[in-house]
């Protein structure tokens, strides 16, 4: 379910209509998360770390309203759930975009992924399904790199206004601290650095819990 945004009485009206003008209107930061305290956990539960701090991204993007925004025929909607499309990497090192559900029940969200997962690794080519909705964050994991910085892919001429979020390799300090790099490229007309620091604040407070 999604529900319109009613531009005239929207704050950011100026904001939007300035930047969505642009034929780059997304911005992106990389950070620096702290996953000591994540990674534990997962290993307690005898859960994959993947599947944990995807649970808890996604979380995170639903308790943040702009990252629920999206744009439809010039039109801002505010969807009541988002869901992920994660890339997942199969034996022979192709990957497939799936399509992920959320759940804020991590024994249920599990299942569901882990099935996802599953079926993407048994089934060739990049589109193994329909997207039928945008109510997506494109998700990735790079767990091979230490990344400072990330670029995307994109057309230009591609309406997107979905987040892109990814991960990096983690990295265990001297001190037995665990850190991953992760960036967040979003939609400038729907969103400024303030909410994306209220998505990276509240993720770190997920991730500590």
């Amino acid at each position: 379910m999604k529900t319109l945004l009613h531009l005239e009485n929207w704050n950011r009206k100026e904001h939007f209509l300035f930047f969505k003008q642009m034929e780059e209107p997304f911005f992106g930061i990389t950070t620096t998360i702290d996953c000591t305290k994540g990674y534990e956990t997962a290993k307690q539960l005898g859960t994959s770390f993947f599947v944990y701090y995807l649970h808890k991204t996604i979380v995170a993007v639903n308790a943040i309203e702009a990252f629920r925004y999206r744009i439809i025929d010039d039109e801002i909607y505010i969807y009541d759930t988002i869901d992920a499309s994660a890339t997942i990497m199969r034996e022979d090192k192709t990957f497939g975009f799936s399509l992920i559900k959320y759940s804020s029940n991590f024994d249920i969200f599990t299942k569901t992924t882990l099935e996802e997962i599953q079926r993407l690794k048994n089934t060739p080519g990049l589109f193994t399904r329909e997207f039928p909705d945008d109510n997506l964050i494109h998700f990735s994991a790079i767990p091979w790199i230490n990344f400072t910085s990330l670029s995307h892919a994109r057309s230009y001429t591609f309406p997107d206004s979905c987040p892109k979020i990814s991960f990096g390799k983690m990295i265990i300090e001297e001190n037995g601290k665990r850190t991953m790099s992760m960036s967040i490229h979003v939609h400038h007309g729907l969103m400024d650095g303030y909410h994306v620091g209220q998505f990276v604040d509240y993720f770190q407070e997920l991730m500590n819990q």
